[in-house]
């Protein structure tokens, strides 16, 4: 065994604490040098570790051959036959090498000459930070050197620790103009308001139609003399405030990354790291449009990535969208769909509202970190998975994380990438639904499904090495995999994990808790994903197709106490009952029926494979009046599509699911007219006034305001050449209109376009010249509504519409 690899020392004297800020890895001076900051009590920490060798390794078979083409090719290598082997049970030689450069180098040749390599992928900081267990926070000592705003420590080593860090966090905006000239800089946090503004106070102000614009007790203005001066004060607030976190709304790919360009324009490094080190940019893959800044010592975090991160969910991630939505405010501005021409305005002729806008954008994003409790998920999520605080996604990284160095210990190396990215595997089970309006349907649904399978029967990746060596003593899963019962590292994982979940619960750390459903939900995706170096499709196979023969059993069982099941989806069952029953008698039959499949699922699982259930359905809702709709134009029922009316603490609430009503690319009118229709329907009123109240309406021209599309660009509008969607054609007419009137282009690259359906097709909203075809919102938003729910209480939309055209 090789302890740099796989089982590296974790006896060192008692040292400091730290949490993880960034880790880089890097050659100088002809070895590698890896660089970790940290967060700590004292000052910022910086530890330097040199000399750590990169590993990959080779079949043993393959090693005379690689170490020809190697010593030919004049890269120079030691190695080391192991104890190791691949999923395949072949031997395998670990090759070490001086250079991060010389390790990539020995991997293409290598590679040229079709001789597999494992675990080169894996990067060197990863590595020396997974096989050591240390995620966020750590304990380190070293050798200390007192430099300007930190320590750095040299010959430093680390392991796992306790630590919750605070961090010192600055909110950043920037104001420019048009063509990307800075205006002002605002920077928020505790005990910073300030806005570096170019100019000097505005002597021709103009008045504000809102006086609240101008007043914020709270606010500093720096006046600078241009826009060089403006970047230097932005280095000497940074390192007088000493951040460890910047945050913003698209701070990266728009804030820092023009920053950076006029710091280039101006033939200046803009020196925002710790100890006047400079800041840095790097494209993200070949997408010019997107990157990534570097600055030693501090992270910068985006707010849109890290609410995709914690699985919030918007109409839209403007930063007016989600402050109104989450904080009922929005930006400090008159006109927000037109504020590029009032900034430029405003820089102009009234300097101090510029300001007070800047350094409010900069408070909204801060009180969203605040109110969604942001950087306290991702530092929770780097505490379980070792990912960085700023990571967008990672989920494979983060399984990675946790499972290579267990799978080291085994006697295991990892395997490679699939070639071609694997085969799919089966989807989550779906049922026939029963369409109809129903009274009394009750859901159940088991408690994270997919977690419990792979608890239950022992799904794993190593499992699934060992239980094929031992078939006699194997737990069967599908597609001929074979399960070990003993040797595995997943299930316990997830149980550990299961158990940090019930525990935040109980504690009501929603942070934490979501961390940890976002991580166990995430296992099978990257089991079943062709990006993930443990990819099988067996064992994806076997988690999604033992729950299609869960939920198929548990209909079965439910039948069999008399109920009839008319809908099932993934990890959920619909459950018809009669009537009559009231909702307490409804409830009852519901935790009875949970009990219940839970007994039978435990007395079957040991009696057939000797397997302890983790199994637990839950009853989950009972509604009083449940829609379960066609496909349209069909008479099968639909899948995903759903409505329900129940009535939890005397109030009633409508559920809607894949319906309209929660769709955010159909207009508001249709959203309204679809749960207003639904309401009168479950309360057995006739809707046909309404119905003829909303048509006449909309022709009328009273709910134009309702009749908007929002719907988002995929792609960039060059891109859209064969097929033209109504958006596409909005928003080429709208940015055709912007530059004639020069001003920015607003649709080029992505983003969502608002527009409205005239008689001369799609049109924005900002540029409308055409009459709305109120036709169309008749027959293509608010009759398909109709043509879903009306024929189930037996009435016609255009039969109700023509009644009341004749009555004329």
């Amino acid at each position: 065994m090789v302890p740099s690899i796989t089982f590296p020392a974790l006896t060192m004297a008692a040292g400091q604490t730290g949490f993880l800020l960034s880790r880089q890895s890097a050659d100088r001076r002809n070895q590698t040098e890896m660089v970790f900051w940290l967060v700590t009590d004292g000052q910022p920490v910086c530890l330097v570790i040199e000399g750590e060798l990169p590993v990959f390794f080779l079949e043993t078979a393959a090693y005379e051959q690689a170490q020809r083409l190697l010593s030919n090719a004049q890269i120079t290598f030691s190695h080391r036959h192991l104890e190791l082997t691949t999923f395949h049970h072949q031997p395998v030689t670990a090759f070490y090498f001086n250079t991060l450069d010389s390790s990539q180098r020995a991997r293409r040749l290598l590679s040229s000459e079709f001789l597999p390599v494992f675990e080169a992928d894996v990067r060197l900081h990863d590595r020396y930070l997974m096989e050591r267990f240390v995620y966020g926070p750590l304990e380190f000592t070293g050798e200390p050197i007192q430099r300007q705003g930190f320590l750095e420590y040299r010959h430093a080593r680390i392991r796992p620790a306790r630590y919750v860090p605070s961090f010192r966090v600055i909110s950043l905006d920037i104001e420019c103009s048009v063509r990307g000239e800075l205006y002002s800089i605002g920077l928020y946090g505790q005990n910073i308001s300030t806005v570096l503004m170019i100019g000097e106070p505005s002597a021709d102000k103009e008045p504000s139609a809102d006086k609240e614009l101008l007043v914020d007790a709270e606010l500093t203005i720096q006046w600078v003399a241009d826009e060089k001066a403006l970047l230097e004060a932005l280095v000497v607030q940074v390192a007088q405030y000493d951040p460890d976190l910047f945050i913003g709304w698209n701070v990266i790919n728009f804030d820092f990354r023009l920053l950076l360009k006029r710091a280039t324009w101006h033939r200046m490094s803009l020196k925002l790291g710790r100890g006047g080190q400079p800041a840095s940019w790097r494209e993200r893959n070949s997408d010019a449009a997107e990157g990534d800044v570097h600055i030693p010592g501090r992270l910068v975090i985006d707010g849109i990535d890290a609410l995709k991160s914690a699985t919030w969910h918007f109409d839209r991630f403007s930063l007016e969208s989600v402050a109104r939505e989450l904080l009922g405010k929005g930006k400090a501005i008159n006109d927000v769909s037109n504020r590029m021409s009032e900034i430029t305005h405003d820089f102009h002729h009234n300097k101090e509202k510029l300001a007070c806008y800047n350094l409010e954008d900069c408070r909204l994003v801060a009180e969203i970190f605040e109110q969604t409790r942001l950087l306290d998920f991702l530092r929770l999520r780097s505490e379980l998975t070792g990912l960085e605080l700023g990571r967008i996604g990672g989920s494979v990284q983060a399984f990675t994380n946790l499972y290579l160095p267990k799978l080291h210990r085994t006697g295991y190396i990892a395997p490679n990438l699939p070639e071609g990215g694997g085969l799919a595997s089966p989807g989550g089970y779906v049922m026939d639904s029963v369409p109809g309006l129903y009274r009394n349907v009750l859901v159940l649904d088991y408690k994270s499904l997919y977690p419990s399978i792979i608890r239950t029967f022992k799904i794993d990746p190593l499992g699934l090495v060992e239980g094929l060596k031992d078939p006699d003593h194997a737990i069967p899963g599908f597609k001929g995999a074979l399960f070990s019962r003993n040797r595995h590292f997943l299930p316990e994982i997830i149980t550990q994990l299961w158990q940090q979940r019930d525990q935040a619960k109980a504690e009501k750390d929603d942070a934490r808790s979501q961390a940890i459903k976002i991580l166990m939900n995430s296992f099978y995706g990257v089991l079943g994903s062709g990006g993930c170096r443990f990819y099988d499709t067996r064992l994806a196979s076997s988690i999604t197709l033992r729950g299609h023969e869960i939920m198929q059993q548990t209909a079965r069982w439910v039948e069999e106490r008399g109920h009839r099941v008319i809908y099932g989806d993934t990890d959920s069952i619909f459950v018809l009952l009669k009537e009559t029953l009231s909702h307490k008698e409804a409830d009852e039959i519901g935790q009875r029926l949970a009990v219940e499949i839970n007994e039978q699922w435990k007395a079957l699982l040991m009696a057939s494979y000797g397997l302890t259930s983790c199994l637990e359905m839950e009853y989950e809702t009972h509604y009083q009046r449940f829609l379960m709709p066609t496909i349209r134009g069909s008479e099968t029922g639909s899948k995903k599509r759903y409505a329900g009316l129940k009535v939890s603490k005397g109030r009633e609430e409508l559920i809607c699911k894949g319906l309209e009503t929660v769709r955010s690319d159909w207009t508001s009118i249709a959203r309204e007219f679809q749960a207003e229709l639904l309401r009168l329907v479950f309360a057995d009123t006739d809707p046909s006034a309404y119905i003829l109240e909303t048509v006449a309406a909309v022709r009328d021209g009273k709910k134009d305001d309702q009749l908007v599309y929002r719907k988002r660009l995929r792609r960039r509008l060059k891109d859209y050449v064969k097929h033209v969607p109504p958006q596409v054609r909005a928003a080429r007419m709208a940015d055709g209109h912007n530059r004639s009137a020069g001003k920015p282009l607003q649709y080029q690259n992505k983003g969502s376009v608002q527009y409205l359906i005239t008689v001369n097709g799609p049109e924005p909203i900002d540029y409308r010249n055409s009459a709305i075809d109120y036709d169309h919102y008749v027959t293509r938003q608010l009759k398909p509504i109709a043509d879903g729910i009306l024929p189930f209480v037996h009435m016609d939309f255009d039969k109700i519409i023509t009644s009341q055209v004749s009555l004329f």
